[in-house]
């Protein structure tokens, strides 16, 4: 095996493949979103990314795109991950490459997954195929990060997101809600759409009761052509009732609950008992982990959002203010990260930070 020290044509081809890869952002999980480009004489000829969770990976797609299979003996092909080694929902993706015969693989990156970790690799080599791993592998990384979270830390890429006043408040004082007790919306409809796109891009959501107490949200992609994220709701009391748009059965829901006595539950709705004395984000992650969900964002409230910050398990916040001025009202969350990206949308502020 050789491991890359850079050749420019090699990162130009891996970028392509990052590229590709993306088209399959939320749409794969919990298989990572993988592409794949094939070349023959220094041209490409054959493209592929992973279709939705249970159909083909991008190896899989990238060969079968080859219209002169002829040329795949003599063909390098390129890929953001290592293919993979086991049967799972497809057949192994390194056998297929070593069916073909491609002289050469080049990988971005090793996949750390137990039932791959270094066997797609030995696989091709086995098979007489030069494989040379590490090409750009920082970008890959960066490609793979709600991947690789669930893989080496056992738990989903966290996502925090708010939305908070000019001066700092995630809702008005009570006293305003009590005037009116429809939603405050911080945000422009610009940023509103950008939101619902983000939904479509993971693979669950998670609020706690109190907002879907006052908010009833729906919790679902509907200013966005996407699928829907897996709703996740902390209800330690099962306060919350059929009256409520999260327990509609339109979108598989997961209800955190201190509640063991499952004649509480309603039907086709899934439950899932936590210790509410304990400290709580790990417990979720625990629980969104075994429910092999790879990616959550975090929608609210304010205690929800604060518990995991304190327990210092998130990846990114997400973070909207707005014109609107408050003066009191509920405070939004405090963190410490870095910004990694700042962008005006008309009236509104985006700031992303990164938890380094």
């Amino acid at each position: 095996m050789f491991y890359f020290c850079g050749v420019n044509i090699h990162q130009k081809y891996i970028l392509r493949c990052i590229e590709l890869a993306k088209k399959g952002l939320g749409t794969t999980a919990p298989n990572p979103m993988v592409g794949c480009v094939i070349v023959h004489d220094q041209k490409i000829i054959g493209e592929g990314f992973t279709d939705p969770y249970g159909g083909p990976h991008a190896e899989v797609n990238a060969i079968n795109s080859v219209t002169d299979k002829s040329l795949l003996k003599d063909a390098s092909l390129y890929v953001t991950l290592e293919p993979c080694s086991h049967y799972g929902k497809t057949p192994p993706c390194a056998d297929l490459i070593a069916k073909h015969q491609l002289k050469e693989v080049f990988i971005g990156l090793q996949d750390p997954h137990d039932k791959v970790a270094g066997k797609g690799i030995k696989k091709l080599e086995d098979a007489g195929c030069k494989v040379t791993v590490g090409i750009l592998e920082d970008e890959c990384r960066e490609h793979h990060k709600r991947f690789l979270t669930f893989q080496e830390k056992k738990r989903p890429y966290i996502i925090l997101k708010w939305a908070e006043s000019n001066d700092g408040f995630l809702s008005p004082d009570t006293s305003k809600r009590s005037e009116n007790p429809e939603p405050f919306w911080i945000t422009n409809s610009h940023s509103k759409q950008l939101v619902h796109q983000w939904r479509s891009q993971e693979q669950a959501i998670l609020a706690g009761t109190n907002t879907i107490l006052e908010d009833n949200p729906k919790l679902t992609t509907r200013n966005w052509a996407g699928k829907d994220p897996i709703r996740v709701v902390l209800d330690r009391d099962l306060k919350i009732d059929s009256s409520h748009h999260v327990l509609d059965k339109a979108v598989q829901t997961i209800i955190l609950t201190k509640i063991e006595d499952a004649s509480k539950y309603i039907a086709g709705i899934d439950y899932v008992a936590i210790d509410f004395s304990q400290p709580l984000a790990q417990q979720i992650c625990n629980a969104l982990h075994q429910h092999n969900i790879t990616s959550v964002i975090i929608e609210g409230g304010a205690k929800m959002l604060q518990t995991f910050i304190d327990e210092n398990l998130w990846d990114e916040a997400r973070v909207f203010k707005g014109a609107v001025c408050f003066e009191k009202g509920l405070l939004a969350p405090k963190l410490f990260g870095t910004l990694s990206y700042q962008k005006q949308i008309l009236t509104d502020t985006l700031s992303i930070y990164r938890n380094d």
